[in-house]
C-alpha cells in the first residue's frame, strides 16, 4: 500500500469521529498558538527596551555614585568650564556646596562642580555635553482642578535634552539663563500636560502649573516617546536644576550625571576621561572607587540579555502544552487502534503487510497535529496582533517554523507507539476481538 492510499485511510479515519478529532487537535492548536504568542511578547519586550535605551544613544554615558561607596579625601571645586558653557552655579548661604572633612573617607557623592569639571574640555576632550541630574520624589502637579502624580521630576540643565535625545513639540526648552537665573520654568511630559489640560497638552504652555504647591511656568512640552512594558516615558517633567535645587530636592548630593561622548568611536575614551577626572577630585582609584561609569551599550547588553533568557523561559512554558497536546493525541491513537482491532486483522488477513499498518496509523497521528499545528499558527498570528500586559508583540519568524516543526514532529513520536502495537497484532487475535 503506497502512500497516497495510506493517506486517504487516514482521512478517513479522521472523518470517523469529528469531534474526538476537533479535540485532539485543540491541544495542539493551543500548544502552537502559545509558542507563538508568549516568544512574541517576549520578543516585543525586548524591542522595546531596546529602541528606548538606543534613543539614548550609543554615545551616552552615565555616572552614578556608588551605593554605601566612600572615597578618599574630599576635593575642592575645579574651575572647569560649566554645563553648555557655564560655571557652576552657586548656592545659595546656608548650603553645603562640597564635602571636605579633612579625613580620609568621606561618603559617597556627585555634585554640580563634579559635572562642571567633566565638562571642561581641556581635561574630557572627547565629551561634548555635561548634564547633572536631580529627582524629586513624590510631585503632584496642579493646574485649576486638575492634579497628576508626576512619574519622575528631573532638575538638569539644557544639555539634558542633548544627551537624552529630547525634542520639544510644542513651546520651547529652558535656557542657560534660565538656569543660572533659578527660573521656576518646566517641560512636560505628554502626559502630564494632557492630564492637567487636556487634549494632546500643547495647551499648556505658558500656563503656570503647581508642583507640590509651587508655582512653576510650562515652557514647553516634551515630543511623545511612548512606552517601555508598563512604564510611561512621558509620565514626566524636567526642569532647571537650580529651581528644583531650590523648592523641591533640596541641595543635597546629583543622583547622577549624564555625559554624552563626541562619538559612538570615542565612548572608551571619554569615559577613561570622565573615570580620570573624578579619581582625581575624589581621592580615589579604580579599586576602591565611590562612582561607577555606564554606557548605553552596556545596558543594552544587560537589557539584551535578560530579554532572551525571559523570552526562552516563556517558550518553555509554552512547550509544555504542546507535550500535553502530544500525550492527548497518542491517548487518542491508542483508543483508535484498539477500537479498530477487528478491521486490521481483516487487513492484515488480505495480506496488509506491517509497513501498511504502522503506515496507516502513523499517517493520521501526523495529520492530526499538522492540522491541529496550522490552526494553532492562525492563532498565533492573530494574538499577536493585540498589545499583552503593555507590550506589543513581535511575531519572530522562527517560532512560527519551530511551533509548527515540533507539532509535526509531536504528532511523528507520539502517534509511533500506538500504530506500532497495532502493527504487532496477530491477524487471529485481531480477528477475534470484539
Amino acid at each position: 500500500m503506497n502512500l497516497v492510499e495510506s493517506s486517504r485511510l487516514a482521512v478517513k479515519g479522521v472523518l470517523v469521529n469529528p469531534l474526538r478529532s476537533t479535540l485532539t487537535t485543540l491541544g495542539i492548536l493551543i500548544g502552537v498558538a502559545a509558542v507563538i504568542v508568549l516568544v512574541a511578547v517576549g520578543t516585543g519586550s525586548s524591542t522595546a527596551v531596546q529602541d528606548q535605551i538606543s534613543r539614548l544613544g550609543s554615545n551616552t554615558l552615565t555616572v552614578t555614585a556608588a551605593q554605601g561607596g566612600t572615597g578618599g579625601r574630599g576635593g575642592f571645586a575645579g574651575r572647569g568650564g560649566g554645563f553648555t558653557g557655564l560655571r557652576a552655579v552657586t548656592r545659595p548661604a546656608g548650603s553645603s556646596p562640597r564635602i571636605d572633612t579633612g579625613t580620609q573617607t568621606r561618603l559617597a557623592q556627585l555634585t554640580v562642580d563634579d559635572a562642571a569639571a567633566l565638562s571642561d574640555t581641556a581635561q574630557a576632550p572627547d565629551v561634548v555635553s555635561v548634564a547633572p541630574e536631580v529627582t524629586a520624589r513624590s510631585v503632584t502637579a496642579t493646574y485649576e482642578g486638575a492634579q497628576h502624580a508626576v512619574g519622575t521630576l528631573t532638575g538638569t540643565t539644557p544639555s539634558y535634552l542633548v544627551n537624552d535625545d529630547d525634542t520639544v513639540a510644542a513651546g520651547s526648552a529652558f535656557s542657560d539663563a534660565d538656569y543660572t537665573g533659578h527660573r521656576r520654568v518646566a517641560l512636560l511630559g505628554t502626559t502630564v500636560a494632557a492630564d492637567l489640560v487636556g487634549g494632546d497638552g500643547s495647551d499648556a504652555v505658558g500656563k503656570t502649573i503647581g508642583l507640590n504647591g509651587i508655582d512653576y511656568t510650562v515652557a514647553g512640552v516634551l515630543a511623545s516617546k511612548g512606552t517601555v512594558g508598563p512604564e510611561d516615558a512621558d509620565d514626566r517633567v524636567i526642569a532647571p536644576l537650580t529651581a528644583v535645587q531650590d523648592t523641591l530636592s533640596g541641595y543635597g548630593s546629583l543622583d547622577r550625571i549624564s555625559v554624552k561622548a563626541s562619538s559612538a568611536a570615542t565612548v572608551d575614551a571619554a569615559t577613561a576621561e570622565v573615570e580620570g577626572i573624578l579619581d582625581a577630585r575624589h581621592r580615589v582609584t579604580a579599586a576602591d572607587a565611590d562612582f561607577s561609569v555606564s554606557s548605553a551599550s552596556s545596558f543594552l547588553s544587560a537589557a539584551t540579555s535578560s530579554n532572551r533568557t525571559f523570552t526562552v523561559l516563556l517558550a518553555c512554558v509554552a512547550a509544555i502544552s504542546l507535550l500535553v497536546g502530544g500525550i492527548g493525541v497518542m491517548n487518542i491513537m491508542l483508543v483508535t487502534v484498539t477500537e479498530r482491532t477487528h478491521e486490521i486483522g481483516i487487513r492484515k488477513a488480505l495480506g496488509a503487510r506491517r509497513g501498511d499498518i504502522v503506515g496507516q496509523f502513523l499517517v493520521e497521528a501526523v495529520l492530526l497535529s499538522v492540522i491541529g499545528g496550522l490552526l494553532g499558527v492562525l492563532v498565533g498570528l492573530a494574538g499577536s496582533r493585540f498589545t499583552i500586559v503593555g507590550v506589543r508583540p513581535v511575531v519572530a519568524p522562527y517560532s512560527v517554523l519551530l511551533a509548527f516543526g515540533v507539532a509535526a514532529g509531536v504528532g511523528l513520536t507520539f502517534g509511533l507507539y500506538p500504530a506500532n502495537r497495532a502493527a504487532a497484532l496477530r491477524p487471529i487475535d485481531a480477528l477475534r476481538h470484539d
